[in-house]
């Protein structure tokens, strides 16, 4: 691993098969967010360099072997991927964790996801039918509804999970039978460089698989916009995306959006009864919110309690939340993992002195910890924070911190902790805790996002399709309903009797 990094450093614009600097021949060290340093080099591409990639997958796509390749040789090579990265899962893993600053064992897990995700959509194309017949009502018609790769995919992945969220992408792209070219975030690319080598040596054809380093405004917008593109997936925030949205409009390309989410964790006393329900619903709201310290799209930001246990549940919740041991991702014991960027540090620190100022009563955290060996001072630690009595006038509420911030509202009825949870621009995923069966079914059924959880929060399955409601965003990735997004479907309708019709005189 590290001879490859460093062979294609500053060298990580991969186009047509090669792996090439940045036309400009600008560069981007990528900081270590646990002490800010330096560990690495890539290319700062910008529109011509994008330009070169969609102009490699468009040749490709329009004259390779790749979207003709048969099914079953597209899974096993999709298969081949997943066995690589599960050969380098330690390197892998490590390199996640300095690049994204998350713990080495989340970075581990993160590579099995990875895996994972590789191995489900080689076993959903290789299980498939090879269409679907449509019975036309005639034995002299032969109609059947096939599905054909949508052409150039262009990829922008988020810097919370660099590989994972790649995966996601690309995994389904090949599946189908598509090029692409991936855009990963400008702070955390170097998995995402990784894998492009990882493809290569599993067989992938030279101009199928594309990348190119750079930052959003330029790169990302004219793969958006670019005529030769057919789809763009994008990950990361409101903005951006609308952005995204907006570039793609003219050209009428595909689009799937992921945009974030303010995700409700609703607990009901009856979840707390016994004394084993109470530390799973406060071990599990910890997890919710303090998993990669907070940068998840799905992270349960907002604790919706039930007002007789709230009081028990937000002390223990908070002396828990303050021991949780931060560091290095690297270092031993570390349970959490710097913020990924001093701009990001700076955003969480702005969110909770408005909600201070709002009236929000902190309960843990709310600064910087002090350094020490496993914290070095320059880099972006940030205790975990519990944030009390907060209500949904807050801005600290109603936005997405994308941090170590966990407030806390309170409810009395069932209606109203429905009409809390819902009460959101957003509509990812939430969670619902109780003891009562029919009670779980019936918030879960009355609750506007993507997933819900019951008894449980944070799990995905790669079957089961992602995305959310509102704002954020369309299309879904995982399940069939992922792939189908990397899709076009055609009808064809075969006349094996054809007659004259005779509708105009002649």
């Amino acid at each position: 691993m590290a001879d490859r990094a460093e062979r294609q450093a500053p060298a990580t614009i991969h186009a047509g098969g090669e792996w090439l600097e940045a036309g400009s021949g600008a560069t981007r060290e990528i900081l270590d967010p646990a002490d800010a340093r330096p560990f690495a080099v890539v290319a700062e591409g910008d529109e011509k360099d994008a330009e070169r990639a969609v102009a490699a997958a468009r040749q490709a796509f329009d004259h390779g072997p790749w979207p003709g390749t048969p099914v079953g040789e597209r899974a096993a090579l999709l298969r081949r991927a997943a066995g690589l990265l599960v050969r380098d899962r330690e390197e892998l893993g490590l390199l996640e964790s300095r690049d994204a600053g998350k713990t080495a064992e989340e970075g581990r897990i993160d590579i099995d996801c990875v895996a994972d995700a590789f191995r489900y959509f080689a076993d959903l194309v290789a299980g498939e039918a090879p269409g679907r017949v449509v019975d036309a009502g005639s034995p002299d018609i032969h109609s059947v509804v096939v599905h054909e790769p949508v052409g150039v995919c262009a990829l922008i992945t988020p810097w919370n999970y660099p590989l994972l969220q790649a995966s996601w992408k690309i995994a389904p792209a090949l599946a189908a039978g598509n090029t692409f070219v991936i855009k990963p975030s400008e702070i955390t690319p170097m998995t995402t460089i990784a894998l492009i080598d990882l493809l290569t040596e599993a067989g992938l054809p030279a101009g199928v698989a594309n990348l190119v380093t750079g930052p959003g405004h330029t790169v990302g917008a004219r793969l958006a916009e670019h005529p030769d593109v057919d789809l763009v997936s994008f990950t990361g925030g409101l903005v951006s995306g609308t952005k995204v949205a907006r570039a793609a409009a003219p050209t009428v390309k595909k689009v799937a959006l992921e945009l974030g989410g303010k995700n409700p964790n609703v607990v009901f006393a009856d979840a707390c009864a016994t004394e084993e329900g109470f530390d799973t619903a406060v071990d599990q709201a910890l997890n919710a919110a303090f998993i990669h310290s907070g940068q998840v799209c799905s992270a349960g930001a907002r604790l919706i309690i039930e007002e007789s246990v709230r009081e028990r549940f937000v002390a223990e919740l908070a002396r828990r939340a303050a021991r949780i041991r931060l560091g290095r991702g690297t270092a031993e014991g570390a349970e959490c993992g710097p913020l990924v960027s001093e701009q990001q540090r700076a955003k969480v620190e702005a969110y909770v002195r408005s909600a201070l100022e709002e009236g929000a009563v902190l309960r843990s955290g709310g600064r910087r910890p002090e350094p020490s060996a496993e914290r070095p001072a320059t880099g972006y630690f940030y205790e975990p924070t519990v944030l009390d009595r907060c209500h949904r006038e807050m801005k600290v509420v109603r936005e997405e911190v994308f941090g170590p911030v966990l407030t806390v509202e309170t409810f009395r009825t069932e209606d109203e902790a429905v009409a809390l949870a819902n009460d959101t621009e957003y509509g990812l995923a939430g969670a619902v805790w109780t003891a009562d069966a029919g009670r779980a079914r019936r918030v879960a059924g009355r609750l506007r996002h993507g997933t819900v959880w019951i008894n449980d929060f944070h799990p995905y399955l790669p079957q089961a399709e992602w995305g959310g409601f509102g704002k954020s965003g369309v299309g879904r990735e995982l399940g069939p309903a992922g792939l189908a997004e990397y899709r076009e479907t055609k009808h064809v309708y075969q006349n094996l009797a054809p007659k004259p019709v005779r509708w105009f005189a002649g």
